[in-house]
Parts: C-alpha cells; structure tokens; sequence
C-alpha cells in the first residue's frame, strides 16, 4: 500500500491521528469518510482539502466516502460558531445536497467496477426512519453527558454569551452515529476531517468503541485548517466566498485568487492543494526562488486549480483575459467577452459616466477625452493621440479626428479608454 499517512504529512496536510491509523491504512484498503455541510447549494474553495483527501484516498487505493449531511444539516454544528445558525427546510435542502453531489462527481471516480470507486451517502436517508426515543434509548445512554461537555466547541458555547441549544448540543451525538452507521453497515474505518472537527470525530470512534462493547475498532485523522500568512480567512475576498460553482465564482475570478496569493502562501499552497509531485514542487520552489519577480509558483497553482475545478478551456480563457489589460493585440477577444466577463475582467479599473446620447450622433475623439476628464484639455488629449498614446477598445487612434459613435460601444454602453501604457478608464454610457 501507498504510504497515505506520509504523503498527506509532507503537504502539511496532516495534524492529528489515532493511534494505529497510519498501520491501519498500511495493512488494507480501508474505507474512510468525510462529511460535507450542505448550507448552500456549492461548494467553496474551504471544501477543497476535504475533496482533495477524498481523491488522495482513492489514488492510494482506498475506498473515499463523501458524506452530504443532510439530516445534520437541518440541526446546526457548534463548531467554530458563536452562536446558533438558521435551520434549513426540506426543499432548501434537497436542492443543496442535489448541487453539492454534481460538484464531488467532477473530483473522484464513482464507477462501481473500480475497487476503489467512491461511494456518495446522505445521512438524512438513515436518520429519518430513527424515532426520538429509539435514538436516546440506542445511541444516547452509551455517552456521557460529561464526556460530550469536554469537548471544545460545546465548552466554548457555554462559556459564552449566547450559550447552546439542547439541538446544537445534540450534533456530536448525531455526527458520532453516522461513523457508527457507516462502521456497521459498509465497514467504513476511518473518518477524516478538520482539525475544528477532531472533537465530533473523536465522539465517533468512542461511540463505535461502547456500542460494539470494546470489539470495534475505528480511526481518524484531522488536517490543519488553512490560513492566510498575512491573517486574513482563507477562501474570502471582498466580494466574500470563492465558489467552486462557475455561476457563482467565474473561472476567471478563481484563476485570479489563486494567482494573487502572496508568496508565503504559495509556497505552501502549492503543496496543499494540487497533485504534483515532491520532485516538482522542489523545481518550482528553487526557481520561484531564483526569480520571484516572475511568479512562477502563483502562475502554476492558479494552473493546476482552475483545471482542476474548471476545465483546460477555462484556465487558457483566464490567463487570456488576465493579459488584456497589458497585451496590445486583445482587442478581438475583448470585444468576444459577454458583459459579465467584461465587467469581471476589467474589476478595478476607474469609471467615468457620461450620457448614452453623446454618442447618439458620434464625437470626436479630443472632445471625448477631454470632457470625459481622462485628459485635463484637448491640448493634452490631442498631444498623446499624436504620439500613439491613446487605445480605445484596446485599438491605437490614429487620427485625432476620429469620431466616436454608439457602434464604438461594447455591448451599446461600454468603452475601454488607455492612456499611455498603464493607465485605463472605462466610460460606461448610460
């Protein structure tokens, strides 16, 4: 067997184990779970470590279950939480569950004739047929309520403010049975998660423990939870969440998180979050650091991601798009751009409004620049467009009597104004 345990601990993708884990999954192909939360109908990119344990899984050559709770998702986990969050209804969460299952089939193989082949349960299909009483009397009498309070994320509800329903109290309780379920029913050994999840992972493996009267055994492990260097959350950005949904995050949008990570954390991200080798990952690191400037490691995870979550086709249209602002032969592909793309690529750049009916009869370009303020007076405007300074459209003027008319406008309202090399405008005519 691949040494799973060792190559997830070189990724730094490792930060606590059972004991007898790393023998475990050395000695046969075990079966192993992680759970997925289904608040909203996509994944984002704080999913990727689990989905990436699960395609690491299957290419050593164990059997990944992906777990969508869709009966845990109705209580709420504590973990991590200051205070109890909105329970979803039925429909809300079938229609999460449903979205969340495309994504996962996208990463790992669920082709029954593969030995390996990954299997997708929701644990609200085994949960609803469970009465409350039958759940306290079979699973409920074998733990502690001491023993649940231990653990961190309750300890830290009920030193709080706003304190823990008996509902959020009850979900370690909930997520242990799904081990045990999964133990019992499909022989599934091993659960993983977060490092924030060790303490409802832990209650499984002791659940299994008592509920078997000692003869069970079950292990875990957990994997650091991702952090900025300089701080800030991971996956966030000002527009909040990276998705994984191309409707929700483009692909270009992802391309540019990833490629706009800070050296520090590329270095460690390119380890983390894709599949290449040591031997690769040791090349890129010796030349990033023989010329930083060029950013290599950026330019390579944002390869290996967008392909990944994306398509090929995807990740090339990014790095074009990427190159509008500062190639000058782009103008066919700007003009190819839907107006939501437009607007993605061209985020940032200053806007100046004017009104649609200028343009109605066509202005000439001096005119246009000046009482656009991209240009301070005719003179000056009428200068750089002498000297080949001005693009419009990503397109050289090369006469300062060129007229501008309502057909010169992307999409009827757009216009891609640069002055000189670095400095753009876009006038939006409304």
């Amino acid at each position: 067997m691949v040494n799973l345990i060792e190559e997830l601990r070189w990724r730094g993708l490792l930060h606590d184990m059972i004991a007898g884990t790393e023998e475990q999954m050395l000695k046969e192909p075990t079966m192993g779970y992680v759970g997925f939360d289904p608040t909203a109908e996509s994944l984002h990119i704080g999913s990727l470590v689990p989905i990436l344990l699960l395609v690491h899984m299957q290419r050593a050559g164990h059997k990944p279950i992906a777990l969508i709770g869709g009966a845990t998702g109705m209580i709420g986990d504590p973990t991590g939480k200051s205070e109890e969050r909105n329970l979803l209804d039925e429909n809300t969460l079938a229609r999460n569950v449903a979205g969340i299952k495309s994504q996962l089939e996208k990463f790992l193989d669920f082709d029954p004739a593969n030995p390996s082949a990954a299997v997708l349960v929701n644990n609200f299909d085994w949960f609803k047929d469970i009465s409350f009483i039958g759940f306290l009397r079979d699973v409920g009498k074998h733990l502690t309520v001491n023993y649940m309070m231990a653990k961190d994320s309750v300890k830290k509800r009920i030193e709080g403010d706003t304190g823990i329903s008996y509902t959020e109290f009850a979900y370690q309780l909930m997520q242990g049975y799904d081990f045990y379920h999964l133990y019992t029913t499909m022989g599934c050994k091993l659960q993983f998660g977060g490092s924030d999840q060790w303490g409802n992972i832990t209650t499984g493996t002791e659940l299994i423990r008592r509920m078997t009267k000692g003869q069970g055994e079950a292990f875990a492990f957990t994997c650091p939870l991702i952090k900025k260097a300089d701080g800030g959350k991971f996956g966030k950005t000002e527009k909040g969440n990276v998705w994984l949904d191309a409707k929700r995050t483009s692909p270009y949008q992802f391309y540019q998180f990833w490629l706009n990570a800070s050296d520090e954390d590329a270095q460690n991200w390119i380890k983390i979050f894709t599949f290449l080798s040591r031997t690769q990952i040791e090349e890129l690191l010796t030349q990033h650091s023989e010329a930083p400037h060029l950013r290599l490691l950026q330019k390579r995870l944002a390869q290996e991601l967008t392909t990944l979550v994306h398509s090929q086709s995807d990740y090339e249209f990014a790095v074009q798009a990427s190159g509008i602002l500062f190639n000058a032969d782009t103008t066919e592909l700007l003009k190819g751009l839907n107006e939501e793309l437009l607007l993605q690529v061209l985020e940032g750049v200053p806007t100046v409004q004017m009104p649609l009916s200028q343009f109605a009869n066509g202005v000439d370009v001096v005119t246009l620049l000046a009482q656009s303020a991209v240009f301070p007076s005719k003179g000056e405007a009428r200068k750089m467009i002498t000297g080949g300074g001005v693009s419009l459209n990503k397109q050289k003027v090369e006469e300062v009597g060129t007229i501008i008319g309502a057909e010169n406008l992307l999409h009827g309202k757009y216009l891609l104004v640069q002055k000189g090399r670095k400095n753009y405008y876009l006038l939006i005519a409304e």
